[in-house]
């Protein structure tokens, strides 16, 4: 007769199991939680590091695989639930609930980083994290149309409530001044904005605050990077030559600011004919890959062209929203999965002490309180 499986026999057979990004084992980890056995049927729940995890399937069947190995166990029944690791240098630096800041920045303008920003934040949103959106780019603030919303931010016991907009909080100058009033401002009140943008505003507890930041290499970068501890960085180009140069500098200035470069996305990557199917590519291709090698960064996937990109985010539904199927939807899924993959594996493997507090001497907003624009 053969005896019942025991807990410690179930957790010495997960600890052979090695999380694939991490390099180290689910208990190790603790990534093991719940465990329960009856009568051969084992029960546990894998803490995933993101909600986002595009190697889930491969640790449940790692999993799962190395617990039938024990003997007693008929059946194994794995479920999941995630939890993401914050980055102590945000968490230390600023008095706010964000886990992690992620900025999205081009060398020029013209790439797709606008749209780039909010499909990641939406994509991200949809796999079940708690993600803001932060519209840095206060010339050009495109993300209320992108979203679809033009509400004014209302403020509550001091704080600024941020709108929603497809269950993603947001905050863009846009909402604060009128669609036709141009800003001309200079580096100090650039600074001052971000600050209060990051400090006054209502965030709540994020797992991943994506920050649309201008194109180029101008004030609001360094401003944002001085005033909040950026867990990574993501540069948007297009093939042709001319903005790839532009990505080189980007790249030089962040690791210069010291923020980690998460890696490169090639939008307009190609274009698929929708009634014959053959791939045409506008803009050369390759050239995305080609500067991420270079620079010696993660090349982070290809979105092709599509009118659906387009029309989605005049219409305020943006594509992985309007179009979830389209090839260029499931391209920015694919990469937000390796973008959360990647935010992981550098806050596990690289903790940091905290080592200081914000300034609590900071401005307030004006401009807020009922109404639309």
């Amino acid at each position: 007769m053969t005896s019942s499986p025991t807990e410690a026999q179930v957790m010495e057979a997960l600890s052979r199991v090695i999380e694939p990004e991490l390099h180290k084992d689910l208990v190790t980890l603790n990534m093991i939680r719940d465990l329960k056995i009856d009568d051969g049927v084992v029960d546990f729940t894998v803490m995933l590091t993101t909600p986002a995890c595009p190697l889930q399937n491969q640790i449940e069947e790692m999993a799962r695989a190395a617990v039938m190995e024990v003997p007693g166990v008929r059946q194994v029944n794995v479920h999941f639930d995630s939890s993401v690791p914050g980055d102590r240098r945000l968490l230390s630096k600023m008095d706010i609930g964000v886990k992690n800041a992620v900025a999205v920045a081009s060398g020029k303008g013209g790439v797709g980083k606008s749209t780039i920003a909010t499909n990641l934040a939406l994509a991200l949103a949809q796999t079940g994290a708690t993600v803001g959106l932060l519209d840095a780019d206060v010339y050009g603030p495109n993300v209320p149309l992108m979203m679809g919303v033009h509400e004014r931010p209302r403020a509550l016991d001091g704080r600024i409530l941020p709108p929603q907009g497809h269950g993603v909080k947001l905050m863009s100058m846009g909402f604060l001044v009128d669609e036709d009033t141009p800003l001309i401002w200079r580096g100090p009140m650039i600074h001052s904005v971000m600050r209060q943008f990051l400090s006054d505003v209502d965030w709540g507890d994020l797992d991943y605050m994506v920050v649309d930041l201008p194109p180029g290499t101008g004030d609001a970068s360094l401003s944002l990077a001085q005033s909040l501890s950026l867990t990574g960085a993501i540069i948007v180009t297009t093939p042709q030559d001319v903005a790839l140069a532009d990505v080189i500098k980007s790249i030089a200035m962040f690791k210069e600011l010291q923020v980690p470069v998460l890696g490169v996305i090639e939008n307009m990557s190609y274009f698929v004919c929708g009634h014959c199917g053959q791939r045409t590519e506008i803009f050369s291709h390759g050239g995305g890959r080609a500067v991420a090698e270079r620079m010696n960064v993660p090349f982070l996937g290809e979105v092709p062209i599509d009118p659906v990109v387009r029309a989605g985010g005049d219409d305020g539904r943006p594509v992985v929203i309007s179009e979830p199927e389209s090839p260029a939807a499931i391209a920015i899924r694919e990469i937000a999965a390796r973008i959360a993959a990647a935010i992981s594996v550098q806050n596990v493997n690289n903790p940091l002490p905290a080592e200081s507090k914000p300034d609590p001497d900071r401005p307030v907003l004006t401009n807020v309180g009922p109404g639309s624009r």
